[in-house]
């Protein structure tokens, strides 16, 4: 478990603030799959957590300092506003997470230019106020948990300061490979890869990950530090309380209201380029041309929730993505069947209640560094659901002995890997789900935790 001598870095926090109705400041559990993975296992130790203030009243809170606040020991950096949106937007999330999943439309972006340079010294700025709060906050021999591409230069600044601590960087997306590397400027990579090189050990999702990491190393730097793998798996426990509550019931009940006797293909995503929302309905479109038979039979349930809406590609694929189920919907709906019901809101309760009796959950992400629904949904299904993973996820390293294969980008590929699981005997489904669902729980947030400590102490 965590204690005094463990300290977590992340860009977001276990907490978040707002005002009650007597507008003193109140503390909420925060969002997000690091936070809902590793807060149960440190909430309640002496773990020190430092994460960024995201608003306005986190930013009040942070003005008290080291916080003890509902069992966790909170760092909140209140870091200027403009200069953390520059680091956060321009760089995080749209220069390294486009680099990192093969997003960027070379012909047109990214634009490396002053602005742009502007913004890559935020981001130095950033992971130096977080580097500084290590330094005065961390007890002597700790070890420092650094998570994610949003903070990739912590382990450079400690590893000058602090050489007693025992500092690991986890990244939670995929890595670029040599070739996508060099897309950014040449200081800046040897810079990045040289800040995460700076930690005891950097870890990845999936071996794959880490071997691109490993290789740009090779290239750019010249060397190769030490990486391990540590694929985090779902919080079962979790997953049964929202399973047994009643709102996730009532959501059952909903679900069956909308699907009566007819089979369900389910994704449970956010409208995410890189989760490839677009080649999904084409695919189910391609389907339901191909297979006059399955019309009105099956139904595509697609739960997803809008990221990023501050970057004008993300508006814009949202836009897109509603467009198309909209023209799928007007191609083949008849009274009483719609054929792709779309939910852009999240809704965890409801999206626990769809996991539970989708007959296929489709998976297919361009590039995904894990892809946790690909393990939540197997665990808690009780339909003999069937899991179509794209490739390209990070959990395909595991999951690929029992798990339906798709290449993301082969639409009628897809299309065929859905008729396949619609329409296979109810003996094979029940044997494949049954394996699915095996793999799918070897492993739990604390194996993934205690992975990153051996890690440090390698």
């Amino acid at each position: 478990m965590g204690g005094a001598d463990l300290v977590i870095v992340s860009n977001r926090g276990p907490l978040s603030f707002s005002l009650d109705d007597g507008e003193q400041l109140v503390a909420r559990r925060g969002a997000g799959g690091l936070v809902s993975s590793l807060s149960p296992l440190v909430a309640g130790t002496d773990t020190i957590w430092i994460a960024a203030a995201m608003g306005e009243h986190d930013r009040a809170a942070a003005e008290r300092g080291l916080m003890e606040i509902e069992g966790f020991r909170l760092q909140s950096l209140a870091l200027d506003p403009d200069r953390y949106r520059m680091a956060y937007d321009v760089v995080s999330n749209a220069t390294l997470w486009f680099l990192h999943h093969g997003l960027f439309d070379l012909a047109r972006r990214p634009r490396l230019d002053r602005r742009w340079l502007d913004a890559w010294t935020a981001y130095q700025q950033v992971n130096t106020a977080f580097a500084d709060a290590v330094v005065e906050t961390a007890p002597e021999g700790a070890t420092v948990l650094v998570q994610d591409y949003h903070l990739a230069l912590v382990g450079a600044g400690l590893a000058r300061r602090r050489p007693d601590l025992r500092a690991v960087h986890f990244t939670h997306t995929p890595f670029s490979d040599p070739s996508g590397i060099r897309i950014l400027p040449s200081t800046v990579a040897e810079e990045l890869l040289a800040g995460m090189a700076a930690h005891v050990s950097c870890g990845f999702h999936a071996p794959r990950w880490a071997q691109a990491f490993e290789a740009c190393c090779a290239e750019v730097l010249g060397s190769v530090p030490p990486t391990f793998v540590a694929p985090l798996g779902p919080d079962a426990e979790d997953l049964g309380r929202v399973v047994s509550s009643e709102e996730s019931d009532r959501w059952g009940g909903w679900l069956t209201s909308l699907l009566g006797d007819r089979q369900m293909v389910l994704r449970v995503d956010r409208v995410e380029l890189s989760k490839n929302v677009l080649r999904g309905f084409l695919a189910f479109d391609e389907l339901l041309a191909a297979h006059p038979d399955l019309r009105e039979r099956v139904t595509f349930v697609a739960l997803v929730y809008a990221s990023r809406q501050g970057l004008p590609e993300y508006l814009a694929y949202r836009t897109e993505v509603e467009h198309l189920a909209n023209q799928v919907n007007h191609r083949w709906a008849t009274p009483g069947w719609t054929p792709i019901v779309l939910d852009i809101t999240d809704n965890y309760p409801r999206s626990v209640a769809a996991l539970r009796r989708y007959d296929v959950l489709l998976v297919n992400p361009l590039r995904d560094g894990l892809n946790l629904v690909a393990k939540e949904g197997p665990i808690v299904n009780t339909n003999d659901g069937l899991l179509a993973l794209s490739r390209e996820a990070g959990a395909w390293a595991e999951l690929s002995e029992a798990a339906l294969e798709v290449n993301p980008f082969d639409v009628a590929g897809t299309a065929d890997v859905l008729a396949t699981a619609l329409t296979m005997s109810s003996a094979e489904r029940a044997e494949r789900s049954a394996a699915i669902r095996e793999v799918a729980g070897r492993r739990s947030p604390r194996d993934w935790l205690d992975d990153q400590l051996a890690a440090a102490e390698s």
